[in-house]
């Protein structure tokens, strides 16, 4: 092939690419089925349209269309080409799907003629086929009277005459349902929390939670798959199902939890239906509807006592890995010892283990690097934890053996692995000695030599007891004892008061999680701070107002907060932005304002709460 010539085709394969969106427009039958009572469906499916209008339902010769659904847009589809090493993709448009129902009249063989349809303002037809109607056929009932007995029978997912506007929308029809994985569980152990929708109505994708389900005594773990509509079978009736939320839940204290209901604004569609001399439509209407969920509990199981030494509260199923790196150690060169803890279970919150390295090596703090992910009903990752560290001295050094301990709820039992003891060989390297190896050796040259020549001795003599400081020593001594001996009775009895004590730490703890809340702010991870300003926030009244944690509500912050002398202004402050995080954790992508605004708002609020006086008949009870 000559250069012309090759040039000549690669533009002519442009071109052909270049309209290929036109080109790949077609509609074909994708399918179909009876549908009992002498209905049948036929779908039509329409690809490589960038958009789409009305389908003209085929003409079949016994039998007459009753409904016709709108373009539904399934998916998306592309080509890509390669042409001269280059690769050029068009992207050729979505695909839609089409849902005719039709009423037979006669049983046989029946003919379908051509379907018609428009995309991008443009005709696309379907050849005709044939189809097998079956079964006796019952001739004697209108338009009218077909729908009238459609209608009044149950509310049918996959039949929009059955979903009529008149008809009330029963708690069997559309209904909200919390779902737990596992009834009972031990402390720590994850149990899956799913909130879901079940409904025979098409629904708009806008649901609003206006009260959401509580996880008072929990730890949350968010999991990232809702939306997805799927068909399930329930008591022998189908339903469209969508999971609203997902979330796997590590319970923080034993007894029996309770997820408190929530209520949520739905919109489903009902149909309005109009009847012709040979035909019927069913037209969507949209149907305001307020839905309250059921309330569900799980039982916390407490971790047998006692517990062994080395137990941090890991709980689960794990393995553990040692490394030290690198291979060859050398004096004054920075190495890492990473303790690698794999698994199932709560593995975001196991902590950092204690390892203890040899005095002549200069050490730092551990990082920790969490990779985790949801599998079925637990989470499964694993944290790695590094050492950094820096040997001053040659010669072999260990690192002593260790056990990490861990509680299986498999087995309903505390294990333990064995971590070995590592030995090291520390090579001469070039380098600097650092501050600790300077530290090191001040230690063992700390004492002076002998002081030689005249000492200066005075032969003057007086009685030491005859000075004022003699008695001094003392009286300074009795004195300093008998203020420590009240200052620690002091001590005892507010330690021994618990709501004092937790009064007291209430505002340290909730400014220690509002500085994780304002990392998380930094970051703009909404989410995750949202979380921590409301944990904050339900902590530190808990801890003010000395409620526990099992009693911990609005309804009991509200009446703690009028017995303490707070006013009706800050107390509607405080339960607004309880509400407003709450409402920002669950549907973030609803929530209004900046993170900045509700972080200060937070701050202000502790402050000003802080700064009220509790009432006398309530801090002399």
């Amino acid at each position: 092939m000559n250069k012309r010539s090759y040039h000549i085709v690669v533009a002519l394969l442009l071109y052909l690419t270049a309209s290929l969106p036109g080109v790949a427009q077609s509609l074909k039958y994708a399918g179909g089925g009876s549908m009992g009572d002498n209905k049948f469906q036929l779908v039509y499916e329409l690809t490589g349209a960038r958009s789409a209008g009305g389908i003209i339902p085929p003409a079949i010769d016994g039998a007459k269309c009753i409904y016709a659904s709108g373009a539904e847009k399934i998916g998306e589809s592309s080509s890509v080409v390669v042409v001269n090493g280059k690769v050029v993709e068009n992207t050729s448009g979505g695909t839609y799907r089409y849902t005719l129902t039709y009423k037979a009249e006669k049983t046989g063989r029946l003919k379908v003629g051509v379907a018609q349809a428009t995309a991008n303002g443009h005709k696309v037809t379907a050849p005709g086929l044939t189809v097998a109607v079956s079964g006796h056929v019952q001739r004697g009932p209108s338009i009218a009277q077909q729908v009238a007995a459609m209608s009044g029978g149950p509310v049918n997912m996959a039949d929009p005459f059955t979903q009529t506007a008149n008809k009330p929308i029963s708690n069997k029809d559309l209904y909200v349902r919390i779902e737990m994985s596992k009834p009972k569980v031990y402390e720590q152990q994850a149990v899956v929390c799913t909130i879901k929708l079940y409904t025979k109505f098409p629904i708009r994708p806008e649901i609003i939670p206006l009260k959401q389900p509580s996880f008072t005594g929990f730890l949350i773990e968010e999991i990232q798959n809702v939306g997805q509509v799927n068909i399930e079978n329930v008591g022998g009736q189908n339903y469209y199902t969508a999971v609203l939320k997902k979330c796997i839940l590590y319970p923080q204290q034993s007894g029996t939890l309770t997820i408190n209901s929530g209520e949520f604004d739905i919109t489903p569609v009902q149909r309005d239906v109009y009847v012709g001399l040979n035909s019927a439509i069913a037209v969507p209407h949209d149907t305001k509807l307020r839905v309250k969920s059921n309330s569900a509990s799980v039982h916390i199981l407490p971790l047998p006592n006692p517990r062994p030494a080395g137990f941090t509260g890991a709980v689960g199923s794990f393995s553990v890995k040692t490394q030290v790196s690198p291979a060859q150690l050398k004096t004054f060169q920075p190495a890492t010892f990473t303790y690698v803890v794999t698994g199932l279970g709560n593995i975001k919150y196991i902590k950092a283990p204690d390892v203890k390295f040899p005095k002549e090596f200069d050490t730092y703090d551990p990082q920790n690097k969490i990779n985790t992910s949801a599998e079925g009903n637990d989470v499964r990752g694993t944290v790695t934890f590094t050492y950094q560290f820096i040997p001053q001295y040659v010669g072999k050094f260990k690192i002593p053996a260790s056990d990490f301990v861990y509680f299986n709820p498999g087995t309903g039992r505390y294990e333990t692995i064995h971590v070995p003891e590592l030995t090291l060989d520390v090579a001469k390297g070039a380098g600097k000695p650092s501050s600790h190896y300077k530290k090191m050796q001040d230690m063992m040259t700390d004492i002076n030599a002998l002081h030689k020549g005249d000492l200066n001795v005075s032969r003057q003599h007086s009685y030491y007891i005859a000075q004022p400081g003699y008695w001094l020593w003392f009286l300074v001594p009795a004195l300093l004892l008998a203020a420590v001996v009240v200052y620690c009775r002091k001590l005892l009895r507010e330690r021994a008061d618990v709501k004092l004590m937790r009064t007291k730490r209430a505002s340290k703890l909730a400014q220690k999680r509002l500085k994780r809340a304002k990392k998380y702010m930094a970051a703009s991870d909404a989410n995750a701070f949202y979380a921590e300003v409301l944990n904050a926030t339900w902590g530190y009244l808990g801890d003010k107002l000395t409620i526990p944690v099992s009693e911990l509500s609005k309804d009991n912050i509200d009446s703690e907060l009028e017995k303490y002398g707070v006013d009706a202004d800050l107390r509607t402050a405080t339960l607004e932005l309880l509400d407003k995080c709450e409402f920002a954790q669950y549907a973030p992508q609803l929530a209004s304002g900046d993170l900045k605004t509700v972080f200060d708002q937070a701050a202000s609020l502790m402050d000003r709460l802080e700064s009220v006086k509790r009432k006398k008949n309530i801090a002399q009870s």
